[in-house]
Order: C-alpha cells, then structure tokens, then sequence
C-alpha cells in the first residue's frame, strides 16, 4: 500500500504488526479466577474469624464416652450476638475476599504478560534464509 505525502515522494505503509494484548477467553479466564479468588478468600476469611469469635462458650472434647441422659431445655429468647461477632465475621470476610483477589489479580497479569510475550515470539521469528 502507497500514499503520496505533501512533498511528492512515495510513502508506504507500514506492515501490520501483531498485538501483544491475550485473547479475549484468556482475559475471560483471568477475571473470572479473581473473582472466584475474592470469593475462596472471603469464605476463608468470614470462616476463621468466626471460629475465633464465637468457639469460646462451646466445649468439645475428643474420645468421650456418649451420655446416656437426655436434657431437654426450652429458651424463649434467642441467643443473643456474642459481642458483635457478626461484624468482626464480616469484617474477616472482606479482608480475605480482598487479598483472595489481589493474589489472584497479580498471579493473572503475570500469566497474561508471559502468555504476550510469547505471542509476540512466535510472531517476531523470520525465516532462514
């Protein structure tokens, strides 16, 4: 392809260059990783600080004989909030969801880049003469 330019000499056009830029799936994929990392991250994170919140009132202990006896309690009120641990949950949850993603965000840019610059090497490569 030629053009003329204002002083009269032939010009041509530059050769189409490939772009280094990840398919359209690839950057699909990525984005749905980070979401699905925000998600794995803020379940972990609701998960933990509610065992550390709320574990205290209830005792386990492993390898005890099961009773017998049957007790039978009726409560009229509900339990109530064990000091705010709804907040504190919800407070954990945000926290992993945000570093579930944001590893995931990091580890997917990486990946999109290298997936790029491979592109472009096999693009680059000319032919032996």
């Amino acid at each position: 392809m030629t053009a003329a330019s204002y002083d009269g000499s032939v010009a041509t056009a530059r050769a189409y260059t490939p772009t280094a830029l990840p398919s359209r799936a690839a950057r699909l994929l990525a984005f749905v990783a980070i979401v699905v990392g925000g998600l794995c991250g803020g379940l972990i994170g609701w998960s933990v600080t509610d065992l550390q919140c709320g574990g205290g009132n209830t005792r386990i202990v492993l390898g005890a004989p099961a009773s017998t006896t049957t007790t039978t309690t009726t409560t009229t009120t509900p339990p109530a909030d064990e000091s705010g641990c709804t907040t504190w949950s919800a407070g954990g949850a945000l926290l992993g969801a945000l570093a579930g993603a944001g590893g995931t965000g990091i580890v997917s840019v990486l990946v999109l880049r290298a997936m790029g610059e491979w592109r472009r090497d096999l693009d680059v490569e000319e032919r032996p003469s």
